[in-house]
């Protein structure tokens, strides 16, 4: 029996991110993956590739991993874009309900479809309600900058001390993503889960962020810790993967590029 993992996250049509991303990363690491959509993003390519976000009612994404745990022994999930206080309580609600062992959080703080002040009021309603149900979370710059409570990150050093605090505050395993906004050769990423701190490193890939890395790592760990990996163990493979994806990124008409999966092998 394959084990299965569950994403919690928003659709983004074009392949390149949320769920769509975290389904393909699951299938690459052979986990059975199943999906709960909390809002569909769509880029307007008519104003400058823009984000037009819909969210789906609470109700709906209720009933979603209402089913799909009715159905499958599943004990690890993926939280990733939610977008709005209403989907915020509603997936608290049904995580808290469920006992699930790994809650993987990508900590999607701004979505770019939102006003400032919605954002701000999501911002506060993630980190109040779902970071305290999260096992392990994959905060990248600017996000280890809101979690942490730190003016600057500027090196490894000052991302590690923000994974130092993450942990500590939220109580949560780290994986803090450096990526190419930090200077040097290498996309660093620090791990940190209160006993160890390790620096996962792989030369960087371009200098432009690809859509899709954030959700391709988050996936790799949820898909292998649903498979029994430890946190460290599924952090390694997580960084392979995301490596791959990069390097291996598809192109389109719209002015960045996607991860790409699929040539990820062991």
């Amino acid at each position: 029996m394959t084990h299965v993992a569950l994403t919690i996250a928003g659709s983004e049509t074009t392949g390149g991110a949320g769920a769509q991303t975290d389904l393909k990363t699951f299938h690459q690491l052979g986990t059975f993956g199943t999906a709960a959509l909390t809002c569909i993003v769509s880029f307007d390519p008519s104003n400058d590739w823009a984000h037009r976000f819909v969210p789906v009612e609470p109700q709906v994404i209720t009933d979603q991993i209402e089913a799909t745990t009715a159905v499958h022994d599943i004990d690890t999930v993926k939280i990733g874009m939610l977008g709005t206080p209403a989907t915020i309580d509603a997936v608290a609600a049904s995580v808290a309900e469920r006992s699930f062992t790994h809650v993987v959080l990508d900590p999607v703080l701004i979505c770019k479809g939102q006003e400032p002040g919605a954002a701000l009021d999501t911002d506060n309603a993630l980190k109040s309600q779902i970071l305290p149900l999260a096992t392990f979370v994959t905060p990248n710059h600017f996000e280890a900058l809101s979690l942490s409570g730190m003016e600057s990150i500027e090196s490894v050093a000052d991302l590690t001390e923000a994974a130092r605090r993450i942990h500590e505050t939220y109580d949560v395993i780290v994986l803090a993503k450096g990526g190419v906004v930090l200077e040097g050769e290498d996309a660093v990423d620090v791990f940190h889960d209160g006993e160890q701190t390790v620096e996962l490193r792989s030369p960087k890939i371009g200098q432009e962020r690809v859509s899709g890395a954030g959700c391709t790592l988050a996936a790799a760990v949820t898909a292998e810790l649903a498979q029994g990996a430890t946190p460290l163990e599924a952090a390694r493979v997580a960084k392979d993967v995301v490596t791959s994806s990069i390097e291996h990124r598809q192109g389109g008409h719209a002015p960045f590029e996607a991860v790409y999966q699929g040539a990820y092998r062991a």
